[in-house]
């Protein structure tokens, strides 16, 4: 069963699915460069608890908390890749979705040496 980020609105009430912003997410994350593609789930072995596509995404009041499993890139400055990921993943998900984003946590879990 899915979980939704809920917001009441004058007219009714949004919402929309955890998966959904989890997809957002993983989208905005793929573009920034210096991120290295994961073979498996990092983020279910970094948090112990499920992460889609390396995702967590939480409600906090009207607001969205993320956290954002990854490998870096060997040769990139992992607070720089950091910093970008944060960035790129607040734009996209409140420009998509209307809903603040309140943090981004990235948590590097590893290097790679793969694109």
């Amino acid at each position: 069963m899915a979980e939704y980020i809920t917001r009441a609105e004058e007219n009714g009430t949004i919402h929309i699915a955890e998966d959904v912003i989890s997809a957002i997410v993983a989208d905005a994350v793929k573009d920034v460069e210096g991120v290295g593609a994961p073979s498996q789930n990092v983020g279910e072995q970094l948090s112990g608890k499920k992460a889609v596509r390396n995702v967590r995404v939480e409600q906090v009041d009207d607001a969205i908390a993320v956290d954002v499993y990854l490998l870096a890139r060997y040769g990139f400055s992992i607070p720089e890749v950091a910093q970008k990921v944060q960035d790129a993943v607040t734009n996209a998900v409140g420009g998509m979705t209307g809903f603040p984003v309140k943090e981004v946590n990235v948590h590097v879990g590893g290097v790679t040496f793969n694109d």
